[in-house]
């Protein structure tokens, strides 16, 4: 698979891709001949390291946009989507959309204090982990801006279906990320867009750490991993290389475990 869209005139679109899985996957699919454009939404004291980053992308010789902006933001969406069509050339298209933006709230349901989930950050949520996927698919298919065949991945995880502590408005993101996926895979089919969900194992991000009791999760993670290991980016980077490759074309619609097993315990 090495440098597959090389001399090709294709884009990978990544929604959050400064760290963690965004990232390790821009790098995979720079990796493969893609061009990278990346949208991140991070403080100035991290960009110096995040350029960092980004350098080791353009050394392998793809072209590369990157924008520190709101990806949730309508009108930043529309700008972003003006940009990308004068720095396309006439050939120039959308061939994988990469959705990795992990901005939801953490709270209990049930607290001595008042920092408690409420009904705003369900919503909040949703819109920013699952629904503004769908927002950057009808925007950039409105405007042709993608390739006859187009992969579109998204991430998710076990808490889609289980109950971690604090976690239930991602949780609830995470499910409705896979309903408008699968739709996605169904009413876009026609016109060669193909729709799949990783559901990663547990992964050792600032995103994860995040997550309130998260050396717990990374403890029964380790226990239940046939391999006895966490999952890595790469790992998934992997994956996302896989999923954008010609064979993968009559992949469409699924939710793919990518742990190393860990979900059969």
């Amino acid at each position: 698979m090495t440098n597959e869209f090389q001399d090709k005139k294709y884009w990978a679109l990544i929604l959050g891709g400064s760290s963690g899985l965004g990232l390790a996957s821009a790098k995979r699919l720079a990796e493969l001949g893609l061009n990278i454009c990346i949208l991140h939404r991070d403080r100035k004291s991290l960009l110096a390291h995040i350029e960092e980053e980004y350098d080791k992308i353009k050394g392998l010789g793809v072209k590369f946009l990157s924008y520190n902006i709101d990806a949730l933001k309508q009108e930043k969406r529309k700008e972003v989507i003006e940009n990308l069509k004068q720095n396309f050339d006439s050939e120039g298209k959308v061939k994988v959309l990469l959705h990795s933006i992990a901005k939801g709230n953490l709270k209990p349901m049930v607290a001595e204090d008042s920092r408690t989930l409420k009904a705003d950050d369900f919503h909040l949520t949703i819109e920013a982990m699952s629904i503004s996927l769908y927002s950057w698919v009808q925007d950039l298919f409105s405007e042709q801006l993608f390739a006859e065949d187009t992969r579109i991945i998204s991430f998710t995880s076990e808490g889609n279906r289980k109950a971690w502590e604090n976690y239930a408005a991602v949780s609830a993101a995470k499910a409705a990320l896979e309903a408008i996926t699968r739709n996605i895979a169904l009413e876009f089919a026609p016109y060669g867009l193909r729709a799949n969900c990783i559901q990663a194992g547990i992964t050792d991000t600032a995103s994860f750490r995040m997550i309130p009791k998260s050396d717990d999760l990374k403890k029964h993670s380790l226990l239940r991993n046939p391999s006895n290991r966490l999952t890595t980016p790469e790992d998934i980077a992997n994956v996302v290389g896989l999923l954008c490759s010609k064979e993968a074309y009559w992949i469409n619609g699924a939710v793919i475990p990518v742990d190393g097993g860990e979900h059969i315990r």
